[in-house]
């Protein structure tokens, strides 16, 4: 229990706090930096395909042939829409078909290889995402828990002082209050962040449909 006059700042509430408030407050404070790391990483690389996306599907809008649509790729060969461009050229290379198919089982077949290598893709971006969610679900309950410690702590504690007034109360009471401050800020981001990259995702997947679709028909096209 602390004494009177003791000091509220942050440092000084960590290092008053009870050992499990202690302990939920580190826990949360790795879950915020790892949560933080982890934004940064996701938005950074959302960022960068999805602008190089919007080039292929600007550049598969004015395609009229699989050549032209391969133009200038060969930058950006590890990214997602030259793996799904690749795997539909691959498809569309191989010798599996029967003679008889037709050009529309001929497309659904180049595009349904696309769309598994697209799934592929999607699953890389989407590694870590669940991290965040389950942080923004977790962490004020994490942080409730050790906010009730402390108060059951500090509520001992007054009891044995047998000394209720306002500046014997404070400090333990700040000090529980704090887990919940914690918890709170490490799950605001994480629920932000995981609900605009997974809009982001969206997005990407919807021009990433576009693209087989319109990649599809010219692939097609080279195979017949």
């Amino acid at each position: 229990m602390n004494e009177p006059g003791t000091s509220l700042s942050i440092v000084a509430l960590f290092l008053h706090a009870d050992i499990v408030v202690k302990g939920v407050l580190l826990l949360l404070l790795a879950a915020s930096v790892w949560s933080w790391a982890v934004i940064i990483e996701k938005l950074r690389q959302i960022g960068i395909v999805s602008r190089l996306a919007r080039g292929y599907e600007e550049r598969a809008a004015r395609a009229r042939t699989a050549n032209e649509l391969w133009a200038e790729t060969g930058a950006q060969r590890d990214h997602p829409a030259s793996l799904v461009l690749a795997a539909g050229a691959a498809e569309c290379a191989s010798e599996g078909p029967p003679q008889d198919e037709s050009t529309g089982e001929r497309r659904d077949r180049i595009e349904r290889a696309m769309r598994l290598t697209l799934n592929a893709e999607l699953r890389r971006l989407e590694a870590r995402l669940p991290f965040l969610a389950t942080l923004g679900s977790a962490a004020p309950f994490i942080g409730l828990f050790g906010t009730v410690w402390g108060i059951m702590r500090s509520f001992a504690a007054i009891a044995a002082a047998n000394n209720t007034s306002l500046a014997v109360v404070a400090p333990g009471i700040a000090e529980a209050l704090f887990a919940t401050a914690m918890g709170l800020a490490a799950a605001i981001p994480a629920v932000i962040a995981y609900n605009k990259i997974t809009v982001e995702l969206g997005r990407f997947s919807g021009r990433m449909q576009t693209l087989i679709g319109r990649s599809g028909g010219l692939l097609c096209r080279v195979a017949g």
